[in-house]
């Protein structure tokens, strides 16, 4: 339960087995085509490059900014936590120049400051914001940012790793140019595939970029060659093979149990642990209207060590949970509710662990009443 990996669909482990064929088998070429297909699906998109990267979703990050931006590109990153920081740094490496819009940690990002900072820079190519925070729990307002953003003539990247199947993602209605998630957090996949997907717009732009894309492996010019039309591909890598299974398998359950009734889940399992640990005297650092409910930032107690109380978790629970980072290092818990893990079995045994770990160390807590708080959010 922490920021992911989150747990694996037994589903999915199960498809992971399967044995391996080849990267161009007419089955496998198949297999694409579907995973394509429920990646739009996902993404709530009809862009044709909408694809599957063979990496993590760091990579995923990467092949956005690698093939969007140019040296001397004018950029602006809206930063409000530890991965807004890395897409900053994706551009400097580009030779980009870098705008930051920045907001407090466990804030979602300002609309106003965006539109601000693009009134001072006219001549901004693209606008790249985190639509879930995995560092703070925080969901941003993507429709708005992405409304600002072309209205000022911008293209936009959007982060979506902790978001995609576990809150709504609509890049169509949002008209986002490029977006990118991982297969380890709500989808429940196992970790290495970052699904992404591009705009007619942005396809355009990195077919007529100036310069060459700086990386051989991340060129989408040669990447969509592969992941193209119809049976004949042009080998570009070895796909990873069972990943992939894996990855279509998590789309197939997404698929059955359908978006919205995900995002409601997800809602309802973070509703019984925010009362849960209310009940037991914790708070959260973020807004309610701008709190994830897949990743919760939970404060720690006065007097506590952190790292212990995790620690003890894991040892006698056998529940991991996730430490802060940056800034809240040290002052915050980070609690997925992500995928096959949103489930009220592990909202009771995370609040039941949490109050006997924190009593065992003597926090100031509320005891007694959380597990009661708890079913009472169920049963309403």
């Amino acid at each position: 339960m922490g920021p992911g990996p989150s747990d694996v669909n037994p589903r999915v482990l199960s498809a992971m087995a399967r044995p391996t064929i080849g990267h161009l088998d007419p089955e496998f070429i198949r297999l694409m085509d579907e995973i394509k297909s429920l990646l739009q699906f996902a993404f709530q998109t009809k862009n044709k490059l909408t694809i599957p990267v063979s990496a993590p979703g760091s990579a995923g990050m990467e092949i956005c900014f690698v093939n969007l931006v140019e040296a001397g590109d004018k950029v602006v990153i809206c930063q409000n936590g530890v991965f807004g920081m890395r897409m900053a740094d994706n551009v400097r490496r580009l030779g980009g120049q870098v705008i930051l819009v920045e907001d407090e940690w466990g804030r979602a990002v300002s609309p106003q400051k965006l539109e601000d900072t693009l009134g001072e820079h006219p001549d901004t190519k693209i606008v790249a914001f985190v639509h879930a925070e995995t560092s703070t729990g925080v969901r941003s307002d993507a429709k708005t940012l992405c409304a600002i953003a072309k209205k000022n003539g911008c293209m936009t990247i959007v982060d979506c790793v902790t978001s995609l199947g576990g809150c709504d993602v609509n890049l169509d209605e949002w008209e986002v140019d490029a977006a990118y998630s991982g297969t380890q957090k709500c989808l429940s996949c196992a970790p290495g595939i970052s699904p992404v997907s591009f705009s007619d717009r942005a396809v355009e732009v990195i077919k007529s970029r100036e310069t060459p894309v700086s990386s051989w492996f991340m060129d989408l010019n040669l990447v969509m060659g592969y992941w193209g039309e119809g049976q004949t591909r042009a080998y570009h890598h070895t796909a990873p093979v069972n990943a992939l299974y894996g990855l279509h398998e998590a789309l197939l359950v997404l698929s059955n149990e359908g978006l919205e009734a995900s995002w409601a889940r997800h809602e309802k399992n973070h509703m019984a642990l925010k009362a849960g640990a209310k009940a037991l005297g914790l708070s959260f650092i973020v807004p309610e209207a701008e709190r994830l409910p897949q990743l919760n930032a939970i404060t720690i107690p006065d007097g506590v060590d952190e790292a212990t109380i995790r620690r003890e978790l894991l040892t006698q629970f056998n529940l991991e949970i996730g430490a802060g980072l940056g800034v809240l290092a040290g002052k915050v818990w980070r609690i997925g509710l992500m995928g096959y893990a949103s489930n009220p079995r592990n909202v009771l045994l995370c609040i039941t662990a949490l109050e006997a770990v924190l009593s065992q160390y003597n926090a100031h807590i509320n005891k007694g009443e959380a597990i009661e708080a708890v079913r009472q959010a169920y049963s309403s």
